[in-house]
């Protein structure tokens, strides 16, 4: 499996494109990245409605005229943004839930991690976990924004130490983890939360 990453804008968010089909996180000027480097995309996912993560949403979907998914309590952050950065809307197609999905031929799951944003997700496909703002190699996401929720972001915490696999994570800004690893530095933010 093929995974290209650029970190695009002011706050360097990572957008990924999965073997040429599957673009993670579009932000701003990501849309030139994306045009180089897909072939026949079939979907857009959106691991959070913030703007950095979706700013090129609406270009890249209207250029290939592929769907975008994005969980269904983040829905509204692609038609009003809360920080007044007023990036171009995008009306999603398809509102995810937790579960197990079919996008083209790829299995894709979907965990539901609140806290960051009310609809943040992880996006599993093969090997790879793409964790969004959830998780961070060493850190969390932040839980002092506008729809945040310290309380639910500790319940997300624990959720994930749950999880009895270990992959790598790529997450939205920075390099790359695994959940082995993150579950090993995440209690201690339990405490602080």
């Amino acid at each position: 499996m093929e995974i290209l990453v650029k970190p695009c804008g002011e706050f360097q968010t990572n957008c990924y494109i999965v073997d040429k089909k599957i673009i993670i996180d579009p932000g701003v000027g990501a849309f030139e990245f994306v045009k180089k480097n897909v072939d026949n995309p079939i979907a857009i996912i959106n691991t959070h409605g913030h703007f950095d993560h979706m700013w090129d949403d609406n270009k890249v979907k209207d250029y290939f005229n592929i769907p975008v998914y994005i969980h269904k309590n983040d829905a509204f952050f692609l038609q009003n943004d809360p920080f007044g950065y007023n990036p171009p809307k995008v009306k999603p197609d398809f509102l995810l839930d937790e579960g197990d999905f079919k996008i083209g031929d790829y299995d894709v799951k979907i965990r539901h991690f609140p806290g960051h944003t009310p609809g943040g997700i992880t996006v599993e496909i093969a090997e790879n976990m793409f964790s969004g703002d959830f998780i961070f190699d060493g850190s969390i996401g932040r839980v002092d924004f506008p729809y945040s929720d310290p309380k639910a972001m500790k319940e997300s915490i624990k959720k994930f130490l749950q999880i009895p696999y270990d992959k790598r994570i790529l997450p939205g800004h920075g390099a790359t983890t695994t959940i082995k690893k993150a579950q090993n530095f995440l209690p201690s933010w339990i405490e602080y939360l």
